[in-house]
């Protein structure tokens, strides 16, 4: 059992759905099989046992009529081809026939020939009690018999053979798994089918999920537009239900990237506009520094040195204003933004 899951587990829900149905019809098909088998035998059990009933009530069943005519116990008619007769005295076999073809509209007359006791030595432990049971004679096979004692006080066991029943029992049970095989095979066949149409929805369903992991949604714009198609989204159907919890989920997703996609640019947008505002004052000032440092009038070295930095660091913010114009300009699949040393 445990093989069998280990195996499942890695299986397609398909496959799993298939080999369900198919172990549900076997269990069925053993269930209906063998209780039709039962059934059958106990019909055809129940048979013999009508016909032992009339053959050990035809002789000796009151005072002047004798159990056993002649030098041992006859055949009584109607019984099966096989059929065994035997007189049972102090707890032993003394005598024993069998009928070896019964009567027919050709043959009037069965045959019958003696049995050796010792063939049929089991029919002594019998029960006296005419109430038909099973025996095992051996090489003979099982046998239906009654055993009955009559007025002289001699038991008289008929037996019938249950060849003919195990037969017919055996033919039933193979026709049984021809027919479950078969049914099995076409069932399998029909199921793998009416599961795949059935799992077509959950196939595009999966279908959709797979382009949108193929759409780019770390850059730029995203319009998030795919969605699982309305026959799918029935919420009636299991499948519906997923392929409609998809379709919020990714009407959640393409909100948040909407949001991220106008919020970025309204970042970019204040990145370009605050460049632009800061270009005009940064360069006012790198002019006044550079026109009082090289005036006519002399000034003192730490005011000609303030100068000459207050010059360089208004040409180095003007460079990193340009940086942030240039990244406010870029997309986001090729962004040229410099890094400079500070």
């Amino acid at each position: 059992m445990r093989a069998a899951r280990r195996w499942l587990a890695g299986r397609s829900l398909r496959t799993r759905l298939v080999f369900a149905l198919l172990a549900l019809l076997a269990v069925v098909s053993v269930a209906i099989g063998g209780l039709t088998t039962v059934a059958l035998r106990h019909f055809l059990i129940d048979r013999l046992d009508a016909q032992l009933a009339p053959a050990t009530a035809m002789r000796g069943d009151r005072p002047g009529r004798p159990a056993f005519p002649g030098n041992g116990p006859g055949i009584p008619p109607g019984l099966p081809s096989g059929a065994v007769v035997a007189e049972i005295a102090d707890g032993r076999v003394t005598a024993a026939r069998t009928l070896t073809n019964s009567a027919s509209s050709t043959d009037p007359f069965p045959d019958e020939q003696s049995v050796p006791v010792g063939e049929v030595a089991a029919l002594a432990a019998l029960p006296v009690d005419a109430r038909p049971r099973t025996v095992d004679l051996g090489d003979r096979g099982d046998y239906r018999a009654v055993a009955r004692q009559y007025w002289d006080g001699r038991v008289r066991v008929v037996a019938v053979p249950l060849s003919g029943v195990q037969e017919t029992v055996w033919a039933l049970v193979a026709a049984q798994v021809g027919v479950a095989a078969v049914g099995l095979v076409v069932a399998g066949a029909a199921g793998a089918l009416i599961v795949r149409a059935t799992l077509r929805p959950l196939n595009r369903v999966a279908a959709t999920a797979t382009r949108v992991t193929e759409l780019p949604l770390d850059r730029g714009e995203v319009a998030l537009a795919v969605r699982v198609p309305a026959a799918d989204t029935d919420p009636r159907t299991e499948v519906g239900q997923v392929g409609a919890a998809l379709n919020r989920m990714l009407g959640h997703v393409a909100d948040a990237l909407s949001a991220r996609q106008a919020s970025e640019t309204r970042v970019r947008q204040f990145v370009a506009d605050a460049s632009h505002e800061l270009r005009t004052p940064l360069a006012a000032i790198r002019g006044y520094a550079e026109v009082a440092r090289r005036g006519r009038d002399e000034v003192p070295p730490d005011v000609a040195h303030a100068l000459r930095r207050v010059e360089s660091e208004s040409t180095r913010m003007t460079s990193l204003v340009d940086d942030l114009l240039l990244l406010a300009r870029s997309t986001p699949a090729g962004r040229s933004r410099s890094t400079r040393s500070t």
